[in-house]
């Protein structure tokens, strides 16, 4: 078996890297346990500043190489390729310049005579799970500020994205990182069980699907390993009340869109107000008709193709089962290849797979609504808990609707945020824990309580 990189355009393969062994995986693990012992865990926050500050660098060096390498893995638009190379600067570069404040004292009160803190301890080695749809954002996310606190990580990439994983790795050693602090592990998924047990791995990170992070979860609370859990979304758009309806409808295309709508907190389900619908609803259908779809490099493109020709038949397999289950596609609905038109589908009832899944590709659900109550219950009905939006005129009214969102980010006005600032996650099945910001590099941390006597 290996992990290939497949063009999703013209479907040949274009390099393979073997999967490991299970003793090369067993190696894996103890050259991060090593590196945890004798480099990060004694390493001061300056010594471990140095090596992500220089990778960002590299990265930035190195911006148009990786974004081929994206291109060629899932066929990702250039130009989004690269704002994805951008973004991994962004999250070393924050890591490093912030390091004396992810590893800081928390205050707690104290009694007379005594000082007591939180004081954020690195545990150990990290196990890293991560998908294909953001191959640099995602490992940059989770590896910069494991390291910046002093774990170690091992990242386990998606199975058609290796080439960005091995890039990474080997621009980190080239900063500075010590053999093992980062180590990218060709595993199968049923080797993953073997690594969470073993009791060196003291944590583990899923982004991916509802499956994948429940198969990891089980598995993790049978070792009590903690596990941070990023599962997808099926993100509400509200639509409240506009005073730019053009505006509203292109914020609508491009939230939904985005990386050819493969994007887990990407806006999916479109609930407008019933003085709303008809024009909003007439103008994302137009929006979606003049959309540009074509390969990556062509000039003016919007839409590429989807990561692969399974996902394509997969969303395609979704659509069709969506208008037997009695929703009717206004715009798009057909496949060619890996390519998808960007779709409308409306009379999306409650009960049907399409009302429950999450839609990742180019398709745009649209709701009608009465008022803001029901505009709120129809956003929560979803097992899902990732993101919102709510669009409005009226700012009191954008922060009362947020508060009542079942959600773990929600934006008035504006797209929910990434930056490595921002405690990435959501709840219900969309996950448990964060990544990102302090709450998210704390998840793999001990926040050892210090009492000490004045």
């Amino acid at each position: 078996m290996a992990f290939t990189v497949v063009d999703p355009v013209a479907g040949t393969r274009l390099a393979e890297y073997p999967t490991m062994t299970a003793d090369e995986v067993a190696a894996v693990v103890e050259r991060a346990d090593l590196a945890f012992r004798s480099w990060s865990r004694g390493a001061s926050p300056g010594e471990r500043a140095a090596p992500l500050a220089r990778a960002a660098e590299l990265l930035r060096e190195h911006r148009d190489e990786l974004a081929d390498i994206a291109v060629r893995e899932m066929g990702k638009r250039r130009d989004e390729a690269a704002m994805e190379v951008d973004w991994a600067v962004g999250h070393f570069a924050w890591a490093a310049e912030n390091v004396d404040m992810l590893t800081a004292d928390l205050p707690l009160q104290s009694e007379p005579g005594l000082r007591l803190v939180l004081r954020p301890a690195p545990l150990g080695a990290v196990l890293a799970i991560i998908p294909w749809n953001f191959p640099y954002l995602n490992v940059a996310r989770i590896v910069a500020p494991n390291i910046a606190v002093g774990n170690t990580i091992m990242v386990k990439p998606a199975p058609q994205c290796p080439e960005s994983a091995a890039a990474v790795e080997r621009l980190l050693h080239e900063a500075g990182l010590p053999d093992g602090a980062c180590t990218t592990l060709y595993a199968e998924v049923d080797q993953i069980p073997a690594v969470i047990a073993d009791r060196r791995v003291v944590g583990v990170s899923v982004t991916g699907s509802r499956r994948a992070g429940r198969s990891v979860a089980e598995t993790a609370g049978r070792h009590l390993t903690r596990v941070s859990l990023e599962l997808g979304g099926s993100d509400p758009f509200l639509a409240l009340s506009t005073h730019d309806m053009v505006g509203l409808v292109e914020q609508a295309f491009w939230m939904r869109n985005f990386n050819s709508g493969q994007v887990c907190s990407a806006a999916k389900r479109f609930i407008v107000m019933d003085d709303l619908y008809d024009e909003f609803l007439a103008g994302l259908v137009a929006r979606m008709r003049a959309c540009v779809t074509g390969v990556p490099d062509a000039e003016g493109v919007e839409v590429c193709g989807l990561s692969s020709q399974v996902a394509a038949e997969r969303l395609e397999a979704q659509v069709d089962r969506a208008v037997e289950q009695g929703a009717r596609v206004l715009c798009g609905g057909r496949r060619d290849g890996t390519f998808y038109e960007p779709t409308v589908l409306v009379d999306v009832a409650p009960g049907t797979e399409a009302y429950e899944e999450e839609l990742f590709g180019p398709v745009a659900v649209v709701h009608r609504v009465g008022d803001e109550e029901a505009a709120i219950a129809l956003a929560n009905d979803t097992p899902y808990g990732l993101g919102a939006r709510v669009f409005t005129t009226d700012p009191a009214q954008g922060e009362r609707v947020a508060d009542l969102l079942e959600a773990g980010m929600v934006a008035v006005n504006a797209n929910v945020g990434g930056g490595p600032y921002i405690p990435f996650g959501g709840i219900k099945e969309s996950g448990a824990g964060r990544i990102g910001g302090v709450v998210g590099t704390h998840e793999f941390v001990n926040l050892k309580v210090l009492t000490i006597a004045s």
